[in-house]
């Protein structure tokens, strides 16, 4: 499989997404809540890609682990692991954060939906840009008439 060059193609449509949204966050924030609703925006999307990088790298290193077999079951605790730490992270980020005054939490919620549906979109235009084959290029085509037995 060709990972990295998909897991490159997310991080970068990530921080696109992140990007757009710090600036488009910051400024109706700012029209909203002036300086608050500008840091709110610039955490959200900040945390945002903080969870598309965790995304890639749990991939990554799921890959790596289980040497190329995405059927491992290994493969699938790195990544439920990984899921799990960004479900933990977030609900430890909002616990945190939920009652700091200098965080307008209207923005902030926006910047968070905002990421979270950017990076979904971001991981799909890369997985579907990726070009990865379907087929393995290594192993050799099957022979068409050893498959047909003659008739006697």
């Amino acid at each position: 499989m060709n990972v990295e060059r998909t897991l490159t193609l997310s991080l970068i449509y990530g921080a696109i997404v992140a990007f757009i949204i710090a600036i488009v966050g910051s400024v109706v924030g700012a029209l909203v809540a002036e300086l608050p609703g500008v840091l709110a925006a610039l955490l959200g999307a900040a945390v945002g890609f903080l969870f598309v990088g965790i995304t890639a790298l749990s991939v990554l290193v799921a890959v790596r682990l289980t040497r190329d077999d995405p059927a491992s079951p290994l493969f699938f605790v790195v990544i439920m692991a990984a899921w799990l730490l960004k479900l933990v992270g977030f609900i430890a980020f909002v616990a945190i954060f939920r009652d700091v005054d200098a965080l307008d939490r209207t923005v902030l919620f926006f910047s968070l939906v905002a990421a979270a549906v950017g990076s979904v979109g971001a991981d799909v235009v890369a997985v579907l840009r990726s070009r990865i084959p379907y087929v393995d290029p290594s192993r050799p085509e099957p022979d068409a008439d050893s498959s047909q037995t003659p008739s006697t």
